[in-house]
């Protein structure tokens, strides 16, 4: 095992295991880990005896829960480093992932929000569980769906992924598979055998084939009609439009909840998600790192950070106030260079 308790790595016959040891904090990633399990990757790609990786979460709640936000943000107001050289090297090690050599296993359980759709979205086999809930819930905290989110969304069927990124909503495991964010689900009680599989040298694509069951139906696919008549819209005032020219409690609820989040974050994820439909991995990676820079230098991460996660009075005082207030040169300004662009 490692001596770093935050995140455990083991080798297990032919098998790579990564451990995510924060379980008290839902397994939320410091910069130590990111640049631990880099580290790691990066020699079991080496090592031919390691034929594939596998992570996992501890505890029952979640797989991981996203960055460790409190951190970032007390970073971002002290004007330390520490916030950038962590998007930096998270984002480092979300390339690593999407372009490993060998396959690579999350074993999703419980939350996965944020970042811990980085270390596992990006991976060959995203295996979900009975518990797992979904989200990239950054609009509500004046950020963006970034650890690659420019380029997974936009792949998702229709615009499913323009929904899930201007909402927040929440997947369970049906809709993960139908929205393509996850490829196999497996009873949880399965798992340690499905791990002991993969330490003998099986291929994952046939222990997959073998453990694989039918998740039920996807509620997303009721609403689907719906979600790409209203989220095709050509902007975020457009969709509202859409959302608000209907009657039925989806449109209503959708269309409530978008309003809740900051308009600046509303503008710049729509254009992301839309620039990131023509973009390449690598190109998607190096966009959200400029579009980051941005986020630690301005108003509305701190202000939704504050009201959502250090003071929880769900009020955030956003800056721009509306949509309306939000320039076209204010959008511009977060997807301008930078001075030190992104080197994966």
């Amino acid at each position: 095992m490692s001596d770093q308790q935050d995140v455990l790595f083991e080798v297990r016959g032919a098998l790579g295991l990564i451990t995510l040891n924060r379980p008290k904090a839902l397994n939320a990633l410091t910069h130590g880990m990111c640049l631990a399990m880099k580290a790691q990757l990066d020699t079991w790609a080496g090592d031919a005896a390691v034929k594939c990786v596998v992570i996992r979460g501890a505890g029952e709640k979640g797989f991981c829960s996203g960055g460790d936000i409190r951190s970032l943000y007390e970073s971002g107001l002290a004007k330390t480093p520490y916030a950038l050289n962590f998007y930096r090297d998270e984002y480092i090690l979300n390339h690593a992932i999407k372009h490993y050599p060998k396959p690579y296993v999350a074993l999703i359980h419980g939350i996965v929000m944020g970042g811990g759709v980085g270390v596992s979205v990006h991976g060959s086999h995203r295996v979900v569980g009975e518990t797992v809930t979904f989200a990239m819930p950054e609009t509500g905290i004046g950020l963006f769906p970034d650890v690659g989110g420019s380029y997974f969304l936009p792949r998702c069927p229709g615009e499913i992924g323009m929904y899930l990124a201007l909402t927040g909503a929440r997947l369970k495991t049906a809709d993960m598979l139908y929205a393509g964010i996850a490829t196999q689900f497996v009873p949880m009680q399965d798992w340690e055998p499905l791990i002991e599989l993969l330490a003998r040298g099986d291929d994952p694509d046939d222990v997959m084939g073998m453990m694989a069951q039918a998740p039920g139906a996807p509620p997303l696919a009721g609403i689907r009609r719906s979600i790409d008549e209203c989220f095709s819209g050509g902007s975020v005032g457009d969709i509202l439009q859409r959302l608000d020219a209907r009657s039925d409690d989806w449109a209503r609820d959708t269309a409530k909840t978008i309003r809740t989040k900051s308009p600046t974050s509303l503008k710049i994820t729509y254009r992301q998600i839309r620039e990131g439909r023509l973009l390449d991995f690598d190109e998607c990676q190096k966009m959200e790192y400029r579009m980051v820079h941005r986020i630690v230098d301005g108003h509305d991460f701190y202000e939704g950070v504050r009201a959502v996660i250090i003071e929880k009075d769900n009020a955030p005082k956003w800056k721009p106030a509306t949509l309306e207030q939000v320039s076209d040169a204010d959008v511009a300004a977060y997807f301008a260079p930078v001075a030190r662009e992104l080197r994966t």
